[in-house]
């Protein structure tokens, strides 16, 4: 059987696209990373694209084609008209793609680039854009929401992962073929292949019963978790179903899974007091300088994150190389200069400020992202009162603080899907001294965003507290602690997890009990006072991997 595509055509096609920028990803795949290298360079062929059955891993004939420089549309696009036309046009089909979330986008553009042969027109409605289970978790949490498998009626709970295991089972002839022709490494190619299929078709008799058999275990598990799910949210369950069911009928409605972020932006709330003051400008109103209140309130929030920024790159950059250090002296002199134009401006809007500044004792080292702003959160009464800080500003602050948590939540939640999918990577696919250190900087840049994130939602947090007496039932945003800062893990993986954790925790007692038994010295790392399997399995696991975080 023969399963490359007609090669005469294709090669000319290809011949007629310029160098095309390659795929971007929200997920940073491992196929990209190493493409174009130099790894690559001198080959006619750097990989394959191939169409796969998800459902039954049977490779289609005439399904696979010739990368030459990664993973361009063009490639693709090739391929992926090409397989179709081998499908009935009439069947509703879920096409799984890694990257489809920008694979698709501006595809029917790309398919009448397509030359006469393979160029087709698309039912949309007839074709279900995914993305494979395993891969979607490192997409951004919009794309998890539109591409997901779990999420769309008729999947029947497909991975789309099934290529996996075809890449994994070709990989071991990849040393053979690199240095063979055209001709003997399709022959080559199509040997093995034709072997696979052979082998998932006297194998799918016992492979089907054993994935039903399954299937019915987990029946049973999934269908008492629901009922007890539903029972406990009965008074919601009905709208949950109707929202579910409208979007099922009709993809184009409202996602119910997606995540809903209610309340105003930082930008909108800018905009809203910006409003207001051309309203009292109409009015004539006198201003007091030509800043007006939300943009001082803007600059003050802005040296603030500001004096974030440098807080984390210090901590983060402790033995400083001679570069380092000339890059936060940059920083700090950029702040400084901010620092003298606030001054200025809280001259006029709060003079208390200016006044607490004056009064302070600085320490001789002290570096500007330290200094205090003195805010009008920062403040007291007394200060407040007799033209200390003009009236509105306080109000003002507390609007935008309340838009800060919204927004630096936001931003924290999607850095830490970002960063489940980087450290998956980095321990499964980064080889190479190269590649390490590129994924190794790509990590700690996205460590770097956690924490300013982080931080910007507990400080506003702290801020919030504090005018609200000291009353946490008064803030309307939940405190962040360290702990709650963590990324949410598979249950199918915690589950393995604990699974192998209650293993260990066997092997230790067996072989403390044998040690007694023999009247032997008990070693310091096998010795443990508590019986307490949960008190051990505290120590051992840790909460983070037992209890979902709050955010």
């Amino acid at each position: 059987m023969v399963f490359l595509l007609e090669n005469m055509g294709y090669r000319k096609f290809l011949l007629t696209v310029t160098d095309q920028k390659e795929m971007a990803t929200c997920s940073g795949l491992a196929a990209l990373d190493y493409a174009n290298t130099k790894f690559s360079r001198g080959y006619t062929t750097t990989g394959v694209s191939m169409g796969v059955c998800a459902r039954h891993e049977f490779i289609q004939p005439n399904r696979v084609g010739d990368l030459q420089k990664g993973e361009q549309f063009a490639n693709i696009d090739y391929i992926f008209t090409w397989f179709l036309q081998f499908h009935d046009p009439t069947l509703f089909m879920f096409v799984s793609y890694d990257i489809v979330c920008v694979g698709w986008i501006h595809l029917m553009e790309q398919l009448m680039e397509l030359p006469p042969l393979v160029r087709c027109f698309l039912i949309m409605p007839m074709i279900c854009f995914m993305i494979p289970k395993l891969h979607i978790k490192g997409h951004s949490t919009k794309c998890r929401a539109r591409f997901s498998l779990n999420l769309v009626p008729g999947s029947g709970q497909t991975d789309g992962e099934g290529i996996e295991w075809l890449w994994l089972n070709i990989g071991g002839i990849a040393a053979s073929t690199r240095i063979m022709g055209p001709g003997a490494r399709h022959d080559t190619i199509n040997d093995h292949w034709s072997h696979w299929n052979w082998q998932k078709l006297i194998s799918l008799a016992a492979t089907l019963r054993q994935r039903l058999d399954n299937a019915k275990e987990q029946e049973v598990i999934h269908q008492e978790a629901l009922a007890s799910f539903s029972e406990q949210q009965q008074e919601r369950v009905g709208g949950w179903k109707a929202m579910v069911h409208e979007y099922e009928d009709d993809l184009t409605k409202k996602n119910p899974y997606k995540t809903v972020i209610t309340g105003l932006t930082e930008a909108q709330v800018r905009l809203q007091f910006q409003r207001e003051e051309e309203e009292a400008a109409k009015k004539g109103l006198p201003k007091k300088h030509r800043v007006t209140p939300s943009k001082f309130m803007t600059e003050c929030l802005g040296v603030e994150e500001e004096q974030r920024e440098v807080r984390v790159q210090v901590e983060l950059k402790k033995s400083q190389t001679t570069k380092q250090q000339i890059d936060l002296g940059a920083l700090r002199t950029k702040l400084l200069r901010r620092l003298v134009r606030l001054h200025k401006l809280q001259a006029t809007y709060t003079p208390a400020a200016i006044v607490a500044l004056e009064k302070r004792e600085v320490a001789d080292d002290e570096r500007p992202e330290n200094e205090p702003l003195y805010l009008p959160s920062a403040l007291s009464e007394a200060e407040h009162a007799d033209g200390g800080c003009m009236s509105s500003l306080l109000e003002m602050e507390l609007s935008m603080r309340d838009a800060q948590c919204r927004s630096a939540l936001v931003k924290l939640r999607n850095q830490l899907v970002v960063k489940a999918r980087f450290l998956n990577y980095k321990a499964l696919h980064a080889r190479h001294q190269g590649a390490t250190t590129c994924v190794r900087a790509i990590v700690n840049h996205n460590k770097v965003k956690i924490r300013l994130h982080s931080e910007k939602y507990q400080n506003t947090w702290n801020t919030l507290w504090v005018n609200a007496g000291c009353d946490e039932s008064l803030v309307a945003w939940r405190k962040l602690r360290k702990e709650d800062i963590r990324y949410m893990e598979d249950e199918q993986d915690l589950a393995a997890k604990e699974a192998r954790w209650r293993k260990a925790i066997a092997r230790q007692k067996r072989k403390y009990d044998e040690l007694v038994a023999h009247a032997v010295e008990i070693p310091a790392w096998l010795n443990n006072d508590s019986d307490d399997d949960e008190e051990i399995g505290e120590t051992r696991v840790g909460k983070s991997w037992r209890e979902v975080s709050w955010i």
